[in-house]
């Protein structure tokens, strides 16, 4: 009491203890006939003492002394000190001199130490200590009671509420007690003492300002009976909590595994979408939200689909240690129609990139194509402009036989100019023909405006033709014209289309993806300026015919009329378009090239970066990846060491995920430069992202299997060295490292350790040399018995699948070599329940088990139509086999 801060003095401390321990005493002997009256002097000769420990322990002591003297009364009370201690209880300074001298606190502790080993020790509640198992007790017993909280043997009991709990959970009809209030704390002792004592035997040790912990142990040893019934409900709730739990979880997995499917259900039409846009802009659109989708929408789904995994496998694991039926998902939602799934998902993913990648550059082309077929057509189309109008004029009509000729000469540089241009029409109904099979969407204006000029260059074709006609009708009237002129027109109109080609050339658009191309282009560009001098040349040849004519004019006092007959084309033009070639266009076209070759250099760097990086991670994955593999077989240290450098591996992994990061952030750039070829890594962003992902699943798998091997050696006690044999032996035999082992390598493996599947049982040998098992083989005939053998493989491969995982050989080996709840087991637990009768009422449950599980059994249990069922009866045996599926019926 002076532990708990009591206000009583030694003495009233004393005064309790006296008469607690007296009335503890006397309840005993009076099974003997006797009892004591003053606990100091009536154990001082030894003789009650001994009589005392013969009721309690039922076990008869040495013959006591019955002499007077001193001496005699020493050996009696050593004879119960010594039993006392033979039950392995220390008597710390209490000798038998201070017992025969009267001494009250040595006789108390003597006492004290009989009640702790006798009366309390021997209270077991859940593998708890005497003292802490009578509490639970107690807790258990009274948590239903309003204004009741038993937390310690004092203060929970002094308003004399949890006397009266017990009692009335016990024995209700001794205790009405809604009519206990909490107020009156001696008015409940008193109530519970006295019924106590009337009804069930239990002494009044104690007033209502007494000690508890001696008295509450009569209660339990009075309710002991009660206590086999507690321990069938203990056993009857863990059976029902393990099986909602694997409920719950298969709900869970059915729920997961329905809205993942729908999710790809969703995606796949998605991706599966080849309707192309019409411009640039929309498809690239379309890409930055397929990029999205890589980015934020399909990660958490491929985190899912691997935690869908793990509680598959970790249910599974669950309900074979507890010995339940393996799960089947509903139809359409098993592991393998998940994968299957996803693989259809990945298939639609990778066919919509490659389409996307080819529509931009289809429309890039198209574009490039367009622009082109305008820019051609407008030349065409200035060039043209008149061209009826001067083929259909009738000036030959009044021309003079010089102005005739003249006229003649003149068409005849037409028709050479036309020629000339022949090509450029014929270029641009090939690029409108290349427009219509590339599906271009305005192809209708395309097709229009390339139809109109075909028309008009087949009308100038035959207005060429009838004038010409015309001119030579009259050709032979007219006298010859100046050759010089004629001369000048005919250098001067290739002069001049080559001119126009090659300001054409310069404005052209071009398009190259690498530095290859691009210099090929300044090559050519470089060659053709190497030709400017030698085009000068002609340029002042030609210059010069037109100087000849002037001088000769002059010289000959000939006045010219008008321009040169023969040609449009004049001197001042032709200079002209040469300054605009040589001092223009020529120099925009070098810093265009030098443009585009800054560009291609700078898309050449984002290749040499992103390939830098990824020839660093694509290795690294692959050396993990065999890591891992390596770390599941060389098993080294306990599976809780294994675990933990998982774990720790599993964290290296997460924390190299930035590189991943950065390494996709370059891959955009480069998508975003549209660069569609790496010649300086063979691996692609999809690659690594395949092999990332299968990395993360690997160590998650690896971490799990492990995990799962933990559950099955604790709950089926296997040791470590039985584990680190099984593992050895089956690394043995798994000969490709796949991870698994086919029917024959099963069938090997199990001979190997001694397994007799003729006999259906193992005997421990260990794992056989190479000689020991060929000798085996011989002995067996190398035939297990095909029936059992067939009977194994349903067992370690329910799916007919041909490989046995470690964790199923585990299962099974841990199966065949330790014990387990069986349905034999409940029905037995459920008849204690039910007081030996071949049913159970739910009254019956509702009192026996916590109120989810009583309800969770009258839900599921089948009304009992035996011939001996009332109203209300349940069938409990058909329940519980059921529990077990039918393979323990």
């Amino acid at each position: 009491f002076t532990h708990y801060n009591s206000p009583f003095t030694v003495t009233a401390i004393i005064r309790i203890h006296l008469y607690t321990f007296t009335a503890w005493c006397n309840s005993h002997l009076r099974k003997a006939g006797t009892q004591i009256e003053n606990i100091e002097e009536d154990f001082r000769d030894g003789l009650k003492l001994m009589l005392l420990l013969e009721v309690i322990s039922g076990e008869r002591l040495p013959k006591p002394e019955r002499g007077k003297m001193r001496v005699h009364k020493i050996n009696n009370v050593n004879k119960a000190l010594d039993f006392i201690a033979s039950k392995g209880v220390k008597l710390v300074s209490i000798g038998a001199e201070e017992i025969v001298d009267g001494n009250a606190k040595m006789t108390l502790g003597m006492i004290w130490t009989i009640i702790l080993r006798f009366a309390i020790q021997d209270i077991s509640v859940e593998e708890t200590s005497a003292k802490e198992g009578l509490l639970l007790w107690c807790q258990r017993k009274t948590a239903p009671y309003k204004n009741v909280n038993v937390q310690n043997f004092h203060i929970s009991w002094k308003d004399g509420l949890a006397f009266n709990a017990l009692i009335h959970r016990h024995r209700p009809e001794l205790i009405d007690y809604d009519k206990l209030r909490k107020d009156d704390p001696v008015t409940n002792l008193n109530n519970a003492f006295e019924v106590a004592e009337r009804y069930l035997d239990i002494p009044k040790m104690l007033d209502a300002e007494g000690e508890f912990m001696t008295y509450v142990s009569c209660f339990y040893h009075a309710f002991s009976g009660a206590q086999k019934a507690e321990t069938a409900a203990n056993r009857i709730c863990k059976v029902l909590a393990v099986n909602q739990e694997n409920e719950h979880l298969m709900e869970d997995y059915e729920k997961l595994a329905s809205d993942l499917l729908e999710w790809i259900r969703r995606t796949i039409p998605w991706l599966e979408n080849r309707a192309p846009e019409k411009t640039m802009t929309e498809m690239q659109q379309k890409l930055e939200d397929f990029r999205d989708y890589r980015r934020v929408h399909k990660p958490p789904k491929v985190q899912e689909k691997c935690q869908l995994e793990i509680n598959f496998n970790t249910l599974q694991t669950k309900l074979r240690l507890s010995n339940r039926p393996a799960f089947m998902p509903s139809e359409g939602r098993m592991v393998s129609d998940i994968n299957g799934a996803w693989h259809k998902l990945e298939g639609a993913e990778k066919g919509y990139e490659e389409w996307l990648l080819n529509e931009i550059r289809r429309l890039e082309r198209l574009d490039h194509l367009a622009e082109k077929f305008r820019q051609k057509a407008a030349i065409h189309e200035s060039w043209t402009d008149g061209k009826e109008a001067m083929l259909t004029q009738k000036d030959y009509e009044t021309a003079t036989l010089s102005e005739i000729k003249a006229l003649l000469k003149k068409h005849e540089a037409f028709e050479s100019d036309l020629a000339a241009h022949q090509d450029r029409v014929e270029q641009i109904a090939a690029i409108a023909q290349e427009l219509n099979e590339l599906d271009y969407y305005d192809s209708p204006s395309v097709n229009a405006r390339c139809q109109k000029i075909c028309e008009q260059w087949d009308a100038l074709g035959s207005l060429t033709q009838s004038r010409r006609e015309s001119l030579e009708r009259t050709e032979k009237q007219l006298e010859s014209i100046d050759e010089l002129y004629l001369e000048y027109a005919k250098r001067a109109a290739p002069f001049n289309n080559w001119m126009e080609g090659a300001m054409e050339d310069l404005q052209d658009m071009f398009i190259v993806h690498n530095i290859e191309e691009i210099q090929g282009l300044i090559t050519a560009h470089d060659q053709f300026k190497s030709t400017l001098p030698e085009a000068n040349k002609e340029r002042e040849s030609i210059q010069a015919i037109q100087a000849e004519v002037q001088k000769i004019a002059q010289y000959n006092g000939i006045k010219l009329a008008g321009n040169n007959p023969y040609t449009t084309i004049t001197p001042q033009s032709i200079d002209k378009k040469w300054e605009k070639v040589r001092s223009q266009l020529v120099p925009q076209r070098d810093q265009a090239l030098q443009e585009e070759l800054a560009r291609q250099q700078s898309n050449d760097h984002l290749r040499r970066q992103f390939a830098n990086q990824a020839n660093m991670i694509g290795p690294w994955i692959q050396n993990k990846m065999e890591e891992i593999g390596r770390i599941s077989i060389e098993m080294n240290g306990t599976l809780e060491d294994q675990l933990t450098h998982l774990r720790q591996y599993e964290q290296s992994i997460i924390e190299y995920k930035p590189n991943i990061d950065q390494l996709e952030g370059d891959h955009q750039l480069i998508q975003e430069a549209l660069i569609f070829d790496n010649k300086y890594t063979a691996y692609t962003m999809e690659h690594l992202r395949v092999g990332w992902e299968q990395l993360l699943t690997t160590i998650a798998r690896t971490i799990n299997e492990i995990e799962n091997q933990i559950l099955t050696r604790d709950a089926k006690g296997i040791s470590q060295e039985q584990l680190h044999e099984y593992r050895t032996s089956f690394n043995h035999f798994d000969k490709d490292h796949s991870g698994v082992l086919h029917a024959e390598e099963f069938k090997a493996c199990l001979i190997s350790l001694g397994y007799d599947v003729e006999n259906n049982k193992q005997k421990r040998t260990g794992i056989m040399d190479g000689d020991d098992f060929r000798a085996l083989l011989i002995s067996t005939g190398n035939s297990l018995g095909d029936a059992e053998f067939a009977r194994i493989m349903g067992i370690v491969d329910p799916n007919n699948s041909g490989a046995v995982t470690f964790q199923a050989f585990i299962d099974f080996m841990s199966r065949e070599t330790t014990d387990t709840d069986t349905a034999d087991q409940v029905i037995a637990s459920f008849k204690i329940l039910a007081g030996d009768k071949n049913y159970i009422t739910a009254e019956e449950l509702r009192r026996e088990l916590p109120p989810d599980q009583a309800e969770y059994c009258i839900a599921r249990m089948a009304p009992y139509t035996g011939p001996d069922a009332v109203p209300g009866a349940l069938d409990y045996m058909s329940f519980s086999t059921a529990l077990y599926g039918e393979s323990d019926l």
